[in-house]
């Protein structure tokens, strides 16, 4: 009976041995798999924002023999003194403000054109997504080209309707309309598709319930497209202010590098840049980039917290 007993208690001590084993495995692997990816995250992503957080609140610092003189305000208050932070301050807002609602249109408009039907749909599409595979660098050479006063396509066009050529890129009074003109078609390809996918999410039993009932092309849209395609709406809203708020590669290649013709076209992150790389200031930059991603931080909020209104079923 004993060496009965022992070997049922040894079993149940196998099992259970194996039962934590198994527990164990299934808890631990999944981390061992996601290590390297947590790993980068810490290194390239977390430690370089608490970096920055701290820089910001050293006064004097020097990145080379990492000295400062005192932790305090004082690179937020240079900085919010600075007239050129204020200008970059203001030159985002309105590219911001701007490009995102007009391309977010625009892409509403050619993103339900692409999802009919049509011949040579594949080859509209190519046509459209293009630019999402192009160099930034590349594309923006292209543009100061299509903007040169003597040879560029929009003079060209300009002069088909007799009106005199404009100097696009020298002239400072239209630095922030060249930027906008091509922020807004440097983000139609990525939008589009955020909202090709919407569209292709909706139930087409709907239109065709709506058609059946008489309900014209715009009450559709307006009534049934629009409310459905909202939370998609709301995600390239907030895609799109994030990123348009870091404009600067789209000004780089214009400009040959310069904030302008006349040095008037700062925005915040060419004015992180040029704080970081041309005058060492670092102190100053980290408190700037802190700033961007409050105020970035709390728009986003923001229109998270309006686009819960939005959803009607």
């Amino acid at each position: 009976m004993k060496s009965k007993k022992s070997q049922g208690d040894g079993k149940n001590a196998a099992s259970s041995n194996g039962f934590q084993r198994q527990k164990f495995q299934t808890l631990v692997e999944p981390l061992i798999y996601l290590a390297p990816f947590f790993l980068g995250v810490i290194i390239f992503t977390l430690f370089p924002i608490v970096n920055v957080f701290f820089i910001s609140f050293r006064e004097g610092y020097r990145m080379l023999t990492k000295e400062f003189t005192q932790y305090g305000l004082g690179n937020y208050q240079a900085i919010i003194q600075d007239r050129y932070f204020l200008s970059s301050l203001k030159n985002t807002a309105i590219y911001v403000f701007t490009v995102v609602p007009i391309s977010t249109a625009i892409s509403i408009f050619f993103a339900i054109f692409l999802n009919k039907k049509l011949k040579l749909s594949s080859l509209y599409q190519t046509a459209f997504f293009l630019p999402m595979v192009t160099s930034t660098v590349a594309v923006g050479l292209a543009w100061k080209w299509m903007y040169n006063y003597d040879y560029g396509v929009f003079n060209f066009f300009l002069g088909l309707f007799n009106i005199s050529p404009i100097n696009w890129l020298n002239d400072p009074s239209y630095g922030l309309l060249v930027l906008i003109i091509y922020g807004i078609w440097s983000y139609l390809p990525f939008t589009i598709i955020l909202v090709l996918s919407g569209l292709q999410n909706i139930n087409p039993l709907y239109t065709t319930a709506a058609k059946i009932d008489g309900a014209s092309r715009f009450k559709i849209f307006s009534r049934i497209t629009l409310p459905l395609l909202a939370p998609t709406i709301g995600l390239v809203l907030i895609v799109n202010m994030i990123s348009a708020s870091k404009v600067f590669t789209e000004l780089f290649p214009l400009f040959s590098g310069k904030p302008g013709a006349a040095y008037n076209l700062y925005t915040v992150v060419y004015y992180i840049y040029e704080l970081f790389y041309v005058k060492w200031r670092l102190g100053h930059a980290s408190a700037a980039a802190i700033i961007l991603f409050l105020i970035v931080l709390v728009f986003t909020m923001v229109q998270m917290l309006m686009q819960r209104k939005w959803k009607h079923y």
